[in-house]
């Protein structure tokens, strides 16, 4: 880690200080849980100052200071922002209206320096989250409709029907052509300046995924990283300009394939529960694989009595997906712990729902571990976080919490087609959260957790989400 230089205006701010005036990070953390976040960061430069901190101490507490100017990005909505949202709806919402959807986590709002702010995606949320919300909103504007569901309800009633009849697990692969590219705006810095970036890339070490090849690069030097990084990353640098944009991108083409292994509770065998692989992915993971009392209390309410593995993560499965809707996610790196956050708030996006599925089926004997890169449905480019379970005498299987159970048609087999299957419509770049980039990034990421849109970061500093953009195209070439 490189030496991190604490500026002068620290010391000058901290002689201003009453020399009696002892900071403590019990007063610093105070301040933050407060919303007081001008205060917080203040009482972080003075802490710093008044103390001899090791590097990685510094580190932290600046790490603190950009978690809370992420959630002010986040929180950036004002009440006239929601109600303009909100009033095509419900022409006479009140205040009191606003009050209880907050209560009820409904409607994500908090107290920034003394102001009510709203979450950007907060008055979206509302109407997927509450259910009479939801109801008003189907009752004025119709069917809410995904646009991958056209395709997966002809797809995914084809492929169980072939594999029903080979017996094999994968069917024929999807091949794709992707543009990815990563935009910083003009003059964010200094013209001159070299900007480290490091792009998805997607992995070759899978087996759902195979034929990657890289069309181009727009710079002569690049590096992608080996294959035993769990983020996979093709990483690059460029100068910066006066008054110009700084493009990173590529292009590859590469065949996903879909896969579905027609489980049932017979198909499955009892764990060797001495085994790395089954110590290792049924541990606990600070700081979100964690079995906090929560966990264990609704396991006991899901899970019960069961003892059969494929019947716990059915279990598990259709709880989830019964009682947490998908919902536009606050930035990970803001949250201390996401299974919390999902069962505190009753939502949570693909990767808030996996993590949850993962540290419930770990806690039960399971072993589960993450997995995410893209979704490339024709019409539905996103990101996409998912997990995957092993099952013993069969292997590691896909599971996509957020897809749930699909409803298209009465087959149990379809309904439950992503308890034990993936759609061909994938990108994969990584097989874990929160791992080391190669090379090595210096200041905190943008995203801690997941690793998709991308990473930059200058000799200043990271350079966080609101300064570029990030786009993907894709070609069906079959």
């Amino acid at each position: 880690m490189k030496k991190l230089f604490i500026p002068l205006v620290v010391f000058l701010i901290a002689s201003c200080c009453p020399k009696e005036e002892t900071i403590s990070l019990q007063d610093i953390y105070a301040q933050k849980a407060a919303g007081n976040f001008t205060q917080a960061k203040k009482l972080i430069d003075y802490y710093i100052a008044q103390n001899s901190l090791d590097e990685i101490e510094v580190y932290h507490l600046y790490a603190a200071k950009d978690t809370m100017d992420r959630i002010v990005v986040d929180f950036n909505r004002t009440k006239e922002d929601v109600l303009a949202v909100i009033t095509p709806y419900y022409p006479d919402v009140t205040d009191e209206m606003l009050e209880k959807w907050e209560k009820e986590k409904s409607l994500e709002s908090m107290v920034i320096d003394g102001e009510k702010r709203y979450f950007s995606r907060g008055a979206p949320n509302l109407f997927r989250i509450d259910a009479e919300a939801k109801a008003r909103r189907t009752e004025v504007s119709g069917p809410f409709i995904n646009r991958y569901d056209s395709i997966l309800a002809i797809r995914l009633p084809q492929l169980i029907t072939t594999l029903s009849k080979s017996g094999k697990t994968q069917g024929d692969p999807v091949k794709m052509k992707v543009k990815y590219s990563l935009t910083l705006r003009p003059n964010v810095i200094p013209e001159g300046e070299t900007v480290r970036c490091w792009l998805p890339y997607p992995r070759e070490d899978h087996r759902r995924q195979n034929n990657v090849k890289l069309l181009s690069v727009n710079s002569d030097n690049y590096i992608i990283s080996p294959h035993d990084y769990a983020h996979r990353t093709l990483y690059m640098e460029k100068v910066t300009e006066k008054d110009e944009p700084l493009v990173f991108s590529l292009e590859f083409t590469y065949s996903s394939i879909p896969e579905w292994f027609n489980l049932s509770a017979d198909k499955v065998k009892p764990y060797n529960t001495q085994s790395e692989l089954y110590q290792t992915y049924t541990a606990e993971r600070e700081q979100h694989i964690v079995f906090t009392d929560k966990i264990k209390e609704v396991s006991a309410q899901v899970v019960g009595d069961e003892t059969n593995p494929f019947l716990k993560v059915k279990k598990i499965f259709e709880w989830i997906d019964s009682n947490y809707p998908w919902a536009g996610a606050r930035e990970y790196s803001t949250l201390p712990n996401i299974p919390m956050y999902v069962l505190e708030n009753n939502h949570g996006d693909c990767g808030q729902v996996s993590l949850l599925f993962i540290t419930m089926a770990r806690y039960n004997g399971i072993p589960a571990k993450w997995q995410s890169g893209f979704m490339t449905h024709p019409g539905a480019l996103n990101l996409h976080d998912w997990a995957e379970v092993y099952f013993e005498g069969v292997g590691w299987v896909p599971v996509d919490q957020s897809f749930g159970r699909s409803l298209f048609g009465e087959d149990e087999r379809v309904v439950n087609f992503f308890v034990n299957g993936m759609d061909g419509y994938r990108w994969i770049v990584n097989e874990d959260y929160g791992q080391p980039l190669f090379p090595a990034k210096i200041y905190t990421r943008s995203e801690s957790v997941d690793f998709q849109r991308g990473e930059l970061e200058w000799r200043g500093g990271n350079i966080y989400f609101d300064k570029w953009r990030w786009r993907f195209e894709v070609e069906y070439l079959n």
